[in-house]
Formats: structure tokens, C-alpha cells, sequence
């Protein structure tokens, strides 16, 4: 659990803000989350904001861009400039707005320290003057983006991921994702018949399919679409469903998550795509976090299936 306190800052020095934090998970994975964009983007910054990374160069002289959009709809320019990097140690780098000689800047020293089964995180910020030093002390979203790190790492905890190469082109397996006779052909455990009912790929659209066993037996299932970038990410919550779309209680475990995030990211190299899928459980108590994670294992050889046929549908195509 996170270390929390009603104030996250500490003075030290004249110039100096410190902050410290305890989160209950390896440091490789903790350095992780402050390197690795599609971490990054799931807990910096205040609750309520969202960050838009424009580039991230995590090395010595890399710099990271990005964009901060508070719940008003104001964005806020931001520009890292790493100056050392020691995975997964420490992080060296200077703070400002995309302005040269920002007056606002300042530099950060964040460690990253192994104390067993917890990782202590120790930022300390230094400021060109005790007046920028004291503005930033009075910055109230500090505990919330630490807080957001927490339910992240909470998160990456039970989160399940496969991956798989495809040889086809990054364009054809986004197609097969998203256009609902190819998704016939593949999605759903091997044996099973699917069949489209509603098939609507946007934002806030869904994909409502039945699944037919040999022995008749049928099963329906939903994807609500969060986002579509082709051909490079797909974002959808899946659940079972009954015959009209209602999210319904899954068959097979009264403490399986009724509902599972899936993010689905397409990488090409050499003509060949590289697929790796997430999933998390949403809006699940302990027990169906638990569950989640005791079925990892399970829900491998049940994706390998689904892969495989995705596999053989390509090799058509």
C-alpha cells in the first residue's frame, strides 16, 4: 500500500521540495511506470487531468513533450530534459514549460529504492528561488497523482497480457480486429460458431456477437469501443451479454469480473505485426481481481486458441 499523508511535501534546504512515497511493488516495475509511455499516461498529473505524450526519449539528452489538459479543458505544455538515467535506480532531469529558460523550472532527482516486496520512491525537486519553491508547496494535485500511481500499480498487478507475431501486414491484423466478418471468423473460443448482431466500431459503439457450441449451446458476448486508432491501437470493454446487449454475469465463476479493459496494440516491423493484448478487469471487487489473477494461466491457452485461428484466418488473406 502507498505511504500516504495529508501533505506530500517535505522542505529541505532553502530551495528544495521533497517527496516520498512507498508503493507495494518491484522497483523494476515501479521505473517502469515513469518510462514507459503507455504507463505514463494512466497517472501523471492530477486527478482529472490527461496527458498526451508527444515524444518521450528516456536517455541521457532525450527529452519528453507532453501535454497536460486539466478537467477545464486547459492544456499546459511541458518539457523534460533527462540528464542521467541508471535503470532502474534513478532519474536525473530538468522540469519546465517548452520555453528556453523557463523562470518556472525546475530540476528533479527521483530514486527508486528496492526495500523488499516495496519500492521507495524519494523525488526531490530544487527551484531557482524560495518564492518558486513556495508556489510549488502550495500545488494541490501532488497526493492525487501519487494516489493514481498507486491504483496503477494496483492495477498492473492482476493485469493479463499476451503477445503474438503475425506474418502479415500491421493494416490487414488491425482489419481483423475491427471489421465484424473477419472478427467472425476468430474471436471466441476454438469449436464455437459466432454470429454478428450489432456492429458499430467507434467510440462509444459496440460489437454485440453470439457464440455457438457444436452441441448447440449458445453464449452472447459485447465489445464497447473506448478508442480506435488504426491501424495502431484498440481499446474495448468486453462481457458477456444476453440476446438484447444487457451486460449479464459470466457462465463459468460467480467471481469472475463481469467486465475486462481490453487494450490491443499493432506494431509492424519488417512486414510482420506484432500484437500485444491487455487485459484488466474494471469495476471488480477483490475477490474477481483475485480470480482474474488466479485465471491467467486459463485465459493464455484460451487466447492461444483465438490467436491460432486468427493465424490460419491471415495466412488466407
Amino acid at each position: 500500500m502507498t505511504a500516504t499523508t495529508s501533505h506530500p511535501f517535505e522542505t529541505a534546504g532553502d530551495r528544495e521540495l521533497v517527496i516520498t512515497r512507498v508503493y507495494a511493488a518491484p522497483r523494476e516495475l515501479v521505473f517502469k511506470t515513469w518510462t514507459e509511455p503507455q504507463h505514463v499516461v494512466r497517472w501523471w498529473g492530477p486527478r482529472g487531468c490527461t496527458t498526451t505524450i508527444q515524444e518521450m526519449d528516456v536517455r541521457p539528452g532525450g527529452v519528453w513533450r507532453y501535454v497536460m489538459r486539466t478537467a477545464d479543458g486547459t492544456d499546459w505544455t511541458n518539457r523534460i530534459r533527462y540528464r542521467e538515467v541508471v535503470v532502474p535506480e534513478r532519474l536525473v532531469y530538468d522540469h519546465g514549460s517548452d520555453v528556453e529558460d523557463d523562470p518556472n523550472g525546475f530540476h528533479v532527482i527521483t530514486e527508486f529504492h528496492d526495500r523488499g516486496q516495496q519500492t521507495e520512491v524519494v523525488m526531490r525537486m530544487q527551484f531557482a528561488s524560495v518564492e518558486a519553491r513556495d508556489r510549488a508547496a502550495g500545488y494541490a494535485g501532488a497526493n492525487s497523482t501519487f494516489d493514481r500511481l498507486h491504483e496503477l500499480l494496483d492495477d498492473l498487478a492482476v493485469e493479463f497480457v499476451v503477445r503474438r507475431e503475425f506474418a502479415a501486414p500491421r493494416e490487414l491484423v488491425y482489419r481483423a480486429f475491427t471489421e465484424a466478418d473477419r472478427l467472425a471468423r476468430w474471436w471466441g473460443p476454438k469449436g464455437f460458431t459466432m454470429q454478428t448482431r450489432r456492429h458499430d466500431p467507434r467510440p462509444g459503439g459496440i460489437y454485440h456477437y453470439s457464440m455457438r457450441a457444436a452441441d448447440g449451446h449458445e453464449m452472447w458476448g459485447k465489445m464497447k469501443y473506448v478508442e480506435l486508432t488504426p491501424p495502431e491501437r484498440l481499446v474495448f470493454v468486453n462481457s458477456f451479454a444476453d440476446g438484447e446487449g444487457n451486460i449479464i454475469a459470466p457462465p463459468f465463476a460467480d467471481d469472475w469480473p463481469q467486465e475486462i479493459l481490453h487494450t490491443i496494440t499493432l506494431t509492424e516491423q519488417d512486414g510482420k505485426t506484432l500484437v500485444t493484448l491487455r487485459g484488466l478487469p474494471i469495476h471488480a471487487t477483490p475477490a474477481q481481481r483475485a480470480t482474474f489473477l488466479a485465471g491467467h494461466a486459463s485465459m493464455q491457452g484460451g487466447y492461444g486458441s483465438s490467436l491460432d485461428q486468427l493465424t490460419e484466418l491471415l495466412a488466407t488473406e
